[in-house]
């Protein structure tokens, strides 16, 4: 295998590594999908793992992404890349007559390095660049579309509701102002207004932070595809197999806790409900509590320190 080595100073670092690898415990001839491939840090690491027989699906809306794992991996029999999304993951796994086989599913959910360190694709405040924020750059309205179209009600609620923004009408109110003057085109004109707009800044973080995430949330619907690819592993795996996510932010980790909630109880029932064992039917089971990285990875990515892990596996 020809495989792209991480440069640590200019490539994307997996997160959790050594811990994703551990709890996906791979079987050698295995079914496996890196549902966000990213640089392909965890790709790599799963190939490594695998025998001839073994197999890995990559799956990313990025089409730079795309092109990256072509040139990296695509020499390897054993590994395949889909350009889309896994909240298309059952159609994607029928295609290949995949689905119900798979050993082990990672979710590593955000923006890559590269992606933010690219100030063409518009998702830094930190960078002057177009307001885009597309995952998938070829499809979609990018977020200056999006911000040039919504009604201030809306883009109030977004920053409250995505970002947990609390001066999110003010923000809002902002925004619609400076863009009736003007099209707002580019991030640090963007930044600027929020900054502008929230009178009391928190400690160690830009004041655009929590409205930025917020929009970028909203413009990739990425709870929506999240809880879709979430429903949808669950008849992808095989019995005994591993469901792993990697979350960033306190609503990505909410919705992942309550999913693999539900389906350890089987479903949802009302508080007191006396259960009889033909109305129990738990279809996963908790591996551990949610992991945060080791001080050691935080301290060498700081971009690690907010991800935190939770596992999960297959019963029925």
């Amino acid at each position: 295998m020809v495989a792209c080595r991480m440069n640590l100073k200019e490539e994307h670092l997996p997160v959790m590594l050594a811990e994703v690898i551990e709890n996906l415990s791979i079987q050698p001839n295995g079914k496996y999908i890196d549902a966000t491939f990213g640089r392909g840090g965890h790709s790599q690491a799963i190939l490594e793992k695998l025998n001839s027989e073994g197999r890995l699906l990559a799956i990313d809306k990025d089409p730079e992404a795309i092109i990256h794992a072509t040139q990296c991996f695509g020499s390897d029999p054993r590994f395949a890349i889909e350009h889309g999304s896994f909240a298309d993951l059952e159609t994607i796994l029928k295609k290949r007559q995949w689905y119900g086989e798979l050993s082990g599913i990672l979710f590593d959910l955000g923006v890559s390095s590269p992606q933010l360190d690219q100030a063409e694709r518009g998702f830094s405040f930190m960078r002057e660049g177009p307001l885009d924020m597309r995952m998938n750059s070829s499809q979609g309205i990018n977020a200056a579309q999006w911000i040039a179209e919504v009604k201030e009600q809306e883009l109030a609620r977004v920053l409250w509701e995505y970002g947990e923004e609390r001066f999110s009408r003010r923000v809002a109110h902002a925004i619609v102002e400076k863009r009736n003057e003007a099209p707002i085109v580019t991030t640090k004109e963007l930044a600027e207004i929020i900054s502008a707009a929230i009178p009391r800044w928190e400690k160690h973080k830009h004041p655009a932070t929590r409205s930025f995430l917020a929009i970028r949330i909203a413009i990739n619907r990425e709870l929506e595809e999240l809880e879709k690819g979430l429903i949808q592993s669950l008849d992808s795996l095989r019995v005994g197999g591993r469901l792993l996510v990697i979350s960033f932010h306190s609503l990505e980790d909410r919705l992942v806790k309550r999913f693999i909630q539900h389906h350890e109880r089987g479903g949802d029932f009302p508080a007191g409900l006396p259960l009889t064992s033909d109305m129990w039917h738990p279809r996963l089971r908790r591996l551990g509590r949610a992991r945060k990285p080791s001080s050691q990875e935080s301290a060498f990515n700081p971009r690690a320190r907010s991800a935190i892990l939770r596992v999960a596996e297959k019963l029925l």
